[in-house]
């Protein structure tokens, strides 16, 4: 695959993960102000717990969102520097199946299969 094609695929990624940063930040704030007219007795209240989790879990999901948007800038600051697609462990060339599949990753399979272990 061509630089231009990578960066482009790259640059629809980040497109991707903006929109969805910017959807669950919107639903965040929706729970939070939902959240300011119900009671704060999440022990006793039996929807308390429910928007606590809610909360909690689109939390979650909007700071999966902004790492996957930081890995993607990465991606592309590595492709300009010209090491996009050369594991940052053993500095081997990531399968180009794997890099279509995580296009933002660091590491050959191999290495990753190291580091989870």
């Amino acid at each position: 695959m061509s630089d231009d094609a990578i960066r482009r695929d790259l640059l629809a990624e980040r497109e991707r993960t903006t929109a969805q940063i910017a959807d669950l930040g919107r639903q965040f704030d929706a729970i939070v102000g939902s959240a300011e007219f119900d009671s704060v007795d999440d022990e006793h209240d039996p929807d308390g717990a429910t928007i606590g989790f809610e909360r909690a879990q689109t939390a979650a999901l909007l700071d999966g969102a902004r790492h996957h948007l930081a890995e993607v800038d990465r991606a592309l600051e590595r492709l300009v520097a010209g090491t996009y697609g050369v594991c940052e462990q053993c500095g081997d060339v990531i399968a180009p199946e794997r890099l279509a599949a995580r296009p933002a990753t660091t590491t050959c399979i191999r290495c990753a299969t190291r580091l989870n272990n």
